[in-house]
């Protein structure tokens, strides 16, 4: 039997923005930062919108060589004015010297590293309802500016 094609469809491009992380240290799983997300647009042909500030931070581990897995919960507010709840996990790795670049708040290619996500939404406004339905996957980059993802729905 053949596989199935995976096919999706982009939904939008969410830029976030974040504040200083909380260093909590090493913990059971690495070491822990809460990064708070202070605001963030999402825009696409399916979704238009923010980032609401103080609802929203990623729980990030860190392994020793600098992989971070990420544990990102956010509150979307539609252009219509709808409310929407956000959770991604995802995984950001690469080689130690370009890891150290990322961190060093320097520029660098996208190819240069493996970041990717996987999310679920969470609404009652009629008008987002398909969200309900769906997992997405994301394509991040992380530019000096802070976290950016091309968010597209599995089909």
């Amino acid at each position: 039997m053949a596989p199935l094609p995976l096919k999706s469809e982009f939904l939008f491009r969410m830029v976030l923005s974040t504040g200083a992380p909380q260093m909590v240290g090493t913990a059971r799983n690495g070491e822990l930062r809460i990064v708070p997300v202070t605001g963030g647009t999402l825009e696409g042909p399916r979704f238009n919108g923010e980032v609401l500030p103080g609802t929203a931070a990623d729980w990030l581990r860190v392994d020793p060589d600098g992989t971070a897995h990420m544990d990102v919960r956010l509150t979307l507010k539609a252009a219509s004015g709808s409310l929407a709840y956000m959770h991604y996990s995802g995984i950001r790795t690469g080689a130690p010297e370009v890891l150290a670049r990322l961190n060093g708040g320097q520029p660098v290619d996208p190819s240069e590293y493996y970041f990717r996500i996987s999310a679920r939404f969470e609404t009652g406004a009629a008008d987002l309802a398909w969200m309900n339905r769906v997992i997405a996957i994301g394509v991040g980059q992380r530019p000096p500016s802070g976290p950016t993802y091309d968010v597209y729905a599995v089909l």
